[in-house]
């Protein structure tokens, strides 16, 4: 059985958090567009903002994205907001404006919740309600 630390559950938010940033969007089905394409001279091409496009995550990435989603269960919705920012990479500052404390006092609530996981993901299999 796998021990869990707070550093190992962080790094498995921003992993999830990776994996969404990387899914492909979501489009409503059933519309088409009938209009021919438009041929552009190459330098309008040039102008054209590409953006970039990741790679799509592996199957085996989703299943982890999708069991991590799963952890936040036993947390307060105040609690689930604070790990998801954190694992965006929303700066303390702003954690602390969005929850009205200081930013060491968010970082004290982050660690209690990952704490609070951290004991769920620990207890032995037969007893874990997940």
């Amino acid at each position: 059985m796998t021990t869990w630390t707070n550093d190992a559950i962080a790094a498995r938010f921003e992993e999830a958090i990776d994996t969404v940033r990387r899914l492909p969007p979501v489009r409503v089905q059933g519309y088409f567009n009938v209009w021919p394409v438009i041929v552009r001279q190459q330098w309008e091409q040039l102008a054209r903002d590409k953006g970039y496009k990741p790679f799509p995550p592996s199957p085996e990435a989703i299943d982890r994205m999708v069991e991590t989603m799963k952890w936040v269960i036993p947390l307060t919705v105040d609690e689930r907001h604070l790990v998801w920012m954190r694992a965006a990479g929303v700066e303390w500052v702003d954690i602390g404006k969005r929850f009205g404390c200081e930013r060491t006092t968010a970082w004290r609530r982050w660690q209690r919740a990952l704490d609070k996981i951290a004991n769920h993901l620990n207890v032995p299999a037969e007893t874990n309600a997940l």
